[in-house]
């Protein structure tokens, strides 16, 4: 009965960022991180969401519904995590929306997110296109769109280009060279012999009309 006065447990909704997966044995999901105006979170999913294969993108705003623990003798926080849906930021009541021009669409980059490409370092690819196309300053012009699957489970990870080009095998470390290529506007300072093609292990075809 001590035992069970000395943790506190009850609800919580929590709004964030969603920042990455943290996985167990390079494939298993642990936690989501998720980075809140009130600080950055390690929420463990329930068993029922680690098997719907959650379909987020680093960068996606998030809604999380579960239940928080908290042990009252040491002031560790675990917060269990019983629904994920992706939802928008809200703004202050008494915000006034500042007037802007229209943006251009923006042109997404497909990422599979089927557990044999994940399996395969696609977690590690997604955040890599994160960080590329900030480093590019691309983050308004190109999303990130998860998929489902590409029909190439064997030749994970499979990401698709805007232009229809697939990379099969693709790795993190190749990402860069790869958003290069493909957006040469941000590659003007760039000597042109860096931009000739390299020998990636990812393989280039087209998507069929299916």
């Amino acid at each position: 009965m001590g035992k069970s006065k000395s943790k506190k447990v009850s609800e919580f909704t929590l709004e964030g960022r969603f920042l990455n997966f943290i996985l167990e044995d390079g494939y298993k999901l642990k936690y989501l991180r998720v980075a809140s105006a009130e600080g950055e979170y390690w929420i463990k999913p329930c068993k029922e969401l680690r098997q719907q294969e959650l379909q987020l993108i680093p960068g996606d705003w998030v809604q999380v519904l579960g239940e928080r623990k908290l042990d009252l003798k040491t002031g560790k926080l675990k917060l269990k995590a019983a629904q994920v849906t992706r939802t928008t930021p809200q703004a202050p009541e008494n915000a006034v929306s500042p007037k802007v021009a229209p943006s251009k669409k923006k042109t997404s980059i497909l990422v599979c997110q089927k557990s044999s490409c994940m399996k395969r370092g696609g977690t590690g690819v997604c955040q890599a296109l994160q960080a590329t196309l900030s480093d590019r300053g691309l983050e308004n012009e190109v999303a990130i769109k998860g998929t489902g699957c590409l029909k190439q489970c064997k030749a994970g990870p499979n990401i698709v280009m805007p232009d229809k080009t697939r990379y099969s095998r693709i790795q993190a470390a190749e990402i860069p060279e790869v958003i290069d290529r493909h957006f040469t506007t941000s590659c003007e300072n760039v000597p042109e012999a860096e931009l000739e093609p390299v020998s990636l292990n990812a393989t280039e075809q087209l998507i069929s009309a299916n």
